[in-house]
């Protein structure tokens, strides 16, 4: 099966504001998903909340990765998560800016 031109799996954490409802997903194709999650376009819990920040996010080598970092992410704490998007971004900016250029 041959991969999109975009293919790059990654694991996000969106946000509402800082220090707000964090949400964690999975993608190949992380600016296509954020800016889906930041026109509303997928109905749900970053509808729901309001979770149209992307604060974190980590790239991998395979879906399979991704989707193994997601599920240790998800398993963990709040406090965790808060850990994780602190190390880099302790601001909590909208990163999608600088996936997009």
């Amino acid at each position: 099966m041959a991969r999109r031109p975009n293919f790059q799996p990654a694991v996000y954490l969106m946000a509402n504001h800082k220090g707000g409802t964090i949400y964690c997903g999975v993608t190949s194709d992380l600016p296509r998903r954020v800016w889906e999650h930041r026109e509303g376009l997928i109905a749900g819990f970053t509808r729901r909340h309001g979770c149209k920040r992307l604060v974190w996010f980590e790239l991998h080598a395979t879906m399979e990765h991704a989707i193994a970092s997601e599920k240790q992410i998800k398993s963990g704490s709040r406090a965790r998560k808060i850990a994780l998007i602190g190390a880099s971004n302790p601001e909590w900016r909208d990163l999608f800016f600088e996936l997009s250029g």
